[in-house]
């Protein structure tokens, strides 16, 4: 009997499947399919009514597998993974949340490209698919047209990159705020912190971080930052790595991309004045960033985003 975890589907379903139009956020034409014929159950012992038919991913742009077991070779299983690797032929995006690499991995899509899954079960991930670049250390990997994610709350990071990436920032931004969630989480996050931190003289960095993304333009050394919050320089680092999964200058030049990225889409201004508006100093150095983190240049981005953005 196939199994699916309740969280993960959920996500799936608040993401793309609520109707956001009142806020002017676009619609998805979302649709829950059962992956096999069989019944399908949560691990709390209830069923989820759900209709099979596989031929609804044919004109899917986006086929989203929710989390369930780590096992993927019953027979029932076999016309979804031959769907899948279908689908992902023809150009259509598939993303795995959590344990559904599984999925993904028995179809084969992951052979040859990198890819995430809950690090408890990465190493059980990398066994099974030898083929793949399985890293335990991220929130979620995007190898366009396969992208994972890794457990639970990384699901909702996944799927807002996702939306991110297709329909530009406000949207994805939108859909955050109504889902009083972070708009964005870099996937190359650490999953977890491995050992326990020393007690610090904060409990949390979320003032400063706030403070950080209001004076972007500023020169934020980890001195000047590690003085704001009232402790060392190391113990602003590492205090800092263990609350973002980051270090300063990346978490800052992320929100910098992230505040350019808001004005190519609204706003007429050339991109080297974006580029000091937003702390970065010149153009060649957004586009660095931009390229980074966004796999594409301001123009480009620009280009694609601006109209859309201003009708949705």
């Amino acid at each position: 009997m196939p199994l699916t975890e309740a969280f993960e589907l959920g996500v799936a379903c608040e993401v793309f499947g609520f109707d956001r139009s009142d806020d002017g956020l676009p619609t998805y034409d979302f649709s829950l399919v059962a992956g096999a014929p069989e019944p399908i159950r949560t691990r709390f012992g209830y069923g989820i009514d759900v209709p099979y038919d596989l031929d609804r991913l044919d004109d899917a742009d986006l086929v989203i597998i929710p989390a369930g077991g780590t096992f993927a070779e019953d027979p029932c299983m076999d016309p979804l993974l031959e769907k899948l690797r279908e689908v992902v032929d023809r150009g259509t995006k598939v993303a795995s949340l959590c344990t559904g690499a599984f999925v993904l991995g028995a179809a084969g899509l992951l052979d040859g490209r990198k890819c995430t899954t809950h690090w408890k079960h990465s190493e059980r991930l990398a066994e099974c698919h030898p083929a793949a670049t399985v890293d335990p250390n991220v929130l979620y990997v995007d190898d366009d047209p396969v992208l994972t994610s890794a457990g639970t709350a990384a699901g909702i990071d996944l799927c807002l990159h996702i939306v991110r990436k297709e329909q530009g920032s406000a949207v994805a931004n939108g859909i955050a705020r109504r889902m009083v969630v972070p708009p964005h989480r870099d996937g190359g996050q650490a999953q977890y912190v491995a050992m326990p931190l020393p007690t610090a003289s904060i409990d949390t960095l979320g003032p400063v971080l706030d403070w950080m993304t209001e004076h972007l333009t500023l020169d934020l050394s980890v001195t000047a930052l590690a003085a704001k919050a009232n402790v060392s320089p190391r113990t602003f680092a590492r205090r800092f790595q263990a609350e973002t999964g980051t270090t300063p200058a990346r978490w800052l030049g992320d929100q910098r991309v992230l505040a350019a990225q808001h004005l190519l889409e609204n706003s007429d201004l050339p991109v080297d004045v974006i580029a000091e508006r937003v702390g970065f100093g010149g153009g060649a150095v957004l586009r660095q960033h931009f390229l980074r983190l966004r796999h594409t240049t301001p123009q480009a981005y620009r280009r694609a985003f601006r109209d859309t953005e201003r009708t949705a």
